[in-house]
């Protein structure tokens, strides 16, 4: 990737050819909790700097809420949106237990939405962009990422292979993790078709690496452009 985790493509092809394989599962851990230290702050996982540590310590706030081109999401969005998603999919699909955004978290944040922003509109993206605490929004997702590394520090060989339930995709749809717009329900029917080692390998890696190479990105233009499509 041009912006963001050089190398960490092929740990995650590596990560593909171990992580079913019952022989290899302490491996497959260790490499999946590999790459999730770089995808988060290195305080979630008490190692050296990192880029999320370069990306964000110097973002300025109205920087998280720059649209900068009609392609493109805001920074603060990309990691509600990440967050929310790694929340869901560890803790209800993976866990089975309930996720850690509740009430309190939403009041801490500021949040208008609960779900994980895929079906949001422009003007709702900027609304969100603009509402959210940036810091409790980087507290929350530290408090995600830990917690996904305890589940997969706990995992064992046959839950790589364990199908979701569709019970608890009834649950996230009836917390409001996603809604009833095509852009978002979609979700549910993607997620459904996983194990556990399939999600292992999407939401809390593959996906992020790519969201945050283009926050990366819009740091960049951030700093080099003077004219962007919404602010």
């Amino acid at each position: 990737m041009k912006y963001f985790g050089s190398g960490l493509s092929d740990l995650h092809k590596e990560l593909s050819t171990v992580i079913r394989k019952k022989e290899e599962l302490e491996s497959a851990k260790q490499l999946f909790l590999e790459i999730h230290e770089k995808l988060h702050l290195s305080e979630v996982s008490g190692t050296e700097e990192n880029e999320v540590d370069r990306l964000l310590r110097d973002l300025m706030q109205e920087e998280y809420a720059i649209m900068p081109t009609a392609k493109d999401e805001t920074i603060a969005w990309v990691l509600w949106h990440i967050a929310r998603i790694e929340d869901l999919t560890m803790n209800m699909l993976i866990a089975k237990e309930e996720q850690i955004f509740n009430e309190e978290w939403k009041s801490r944040l500021h949040a208008l939405f609960t779900d994980t922003g895929n079906a949001l509109s422009d003007d709702e993206i900027m609304e969100l962009s603009h509402a959210l605490n940036k810091e409790e929004l980087l507290r929350y997702r530290n408090v995600v990422g830990r917690r996904t590394r305890e589940i997969v520090e706990g995992l064992e060989a046959e839950d790589m292979k364990r199908k979701v339930d569709s019970s608890d995709l009834d649950r996230i749809l009836n917390c409001g993790g996603v809604t009833e717009q095509e852009d978002s329900i979609w979700l549910l029917d993607f997620w459904g078709k996983k194990d556990v080692a399939g999600l292992l390998l999407m939401p809390p890696t593959r996906h992020v690496m790519l969201h945050l190479n283009d926050c990366c990105k819009w740091k960049e233009q951030i700093r080099t452009k003077k004219k962007f499509f919404r602010v």
